[in-house]
């Protein structure tokens, strides 16, 4: 029996094996070995040299526009950026991965247009595994979906889980540290609906024998997998609708009704028509706060405030951060820095590395000559 016939054999199990407290641990069990022979099945897969889509990444962020064939992602790159991504109204124009960027509020954004993902693109086809592997790697998706055909949404998200792609969460907090003797010792900071016989099973269909497991968090028994398996992408998404054009008002309803059945939030997503260049803007200042991008405008010696060309970082970066962005060497002799924005207490604090940014700051970087 190969591979992809013992995989199938597993989830028809797990299917058919009706889930309580008696067979929890066995499905724990199923669910760890079906995740380990996929993982030995992509190995295989990507063992064989394929081509694949080499993208060197640019800018200071990376966006993957994630749509099926012909939803009109090429038609939207063009529009967003400087790209000329071929266009066309038939399936499979784009057959490789055409980068463009995006400059908003003195960011580059890089936006890829990734080949049109069909059902079955993590299983290979199409070319699937090469397209999810640049989709993995960016740092927030975009998925593109019709607004007559919103349910393009399930099939794309369930092709990007199935990669190890896990959208609008962070990792569970599973610590696993490996010691040399007594068994499994599982500790946990709240009371687990998982039982301490499942946990342990999970762990040992994983080669953990010995080991001290630390969960600090409610899981079930996909995250606690996905925490011992540790090779999954938590990456942040938005959805955008596009050919809103095309409705009439008395179908708006039903659209929203569709998005929110998939718990999207209306108006949150953002109605657009990448043929029209309507709800670009809004699109735009989207990826911008999604991405979690800040300004810094730096204090030049001897030549002011540069507000034209600010330094990028993501919210939560210090004045350390701002330090390696710059290059240079810092590490010997930085002395302090001088903040005035948001961040700061009052104008020309003075802070050391450890200062966290905020959007819009002024840095001013004292450095030993």
């Amino acid at each position: 029996m190969g591979l992809e016939d013992e995989i199938q054999e597993l989830e028809d199990e797990i299917a058919s094996t009706p889930y309580n407290k008696s067979t929890e641990a066995h499905i724990g069990r199923l669910k760890s070995k079906l995740a380990e022979k996929k993982e030995k099945l992509e190995q295989q897969s990507g063992s064989g040299g394929g081509g694949g889509y080499g993208v060197e990444k640019h800018g200071d962020a990376t966006v993957a526009l994630v749509g099926f064939p012909s939803v009109g992602k090429s038609t939207l790159l063009n529009a967003l950026t400087n790209a000329e991504s071929e266009t066309g109204a038939y399936e499979f124009t784009t057959l490789d991965v055409y980068p463009g960027m995006l400059k908003h509020k003195g960011a580059n954004i890089q936006i890829l247009d990734v080949p049109g993902l069909i059902e079955g693109a993590a299983g290979g086809r199409g070319g699937g595994q090469e397209v999810l592997s640049v989709v993995r790697t960016a740092d927030l998706i975009v998925f593109m979906v019709s607004v007559f055909d919103i349910d393009q949404y399930d099939r794309l998200s369930e092709e990007l889980y199935k990669n190890k792609i896990r959208l609008d969460t962070e990792p569970p907090r599973v610590t696993i540290r490996k010691k040399a003797k007594d068994g499994l010792s599982v500790n946990s900071s709240v009371d687990l609906d998982l039982d301490e016989e499942t946990v342990k099973s999970v762990l040992r269909e994983h080669g953990y024998v010995n080991a001290d497991v630390t969960i600090g968090e409610q899981v079930d028994l996909d995250r606690l997998i996905d925490g011992v398996m540790d090779n999954r992408e938590y990456v942040p998404s938005l959805v955008a609708v596009n050919k809103a054009d095309l409705i009439e008002p008395d179908y708006l309803p039903t659209v929203e009704a569709e998005l929110e059945a998939r718990d999207i939030d209306p108006d949150e997503a953002i109605f657009i028509s990448a043929e029209k260049e309507k709800g670009l803007d809004g699109l735009t200042e989207e990826i911008w706060e999604k991405l979690g991008l800040i300004r810094i405008y730096m204090d030049k010696p001897g030549r002011g405030v540069d507000r034209e060309e600010p330094l990028i970082l993501r919210e939560g970066d210090t004045v350390d951060d701002a330090c390696e962005k710059l290059g240079g060497s810092f590490d010997d002799r930085f002395r302090f820095a001088r903040v005035t924005g948001p961040s700061a207490k009052h104008d020309e604090q003075q802070v050391g590395r450890d200062h966290e940014l905020a959007d819009e700051d002024v840095l001013r970087i004292i450095a030993r000559r």
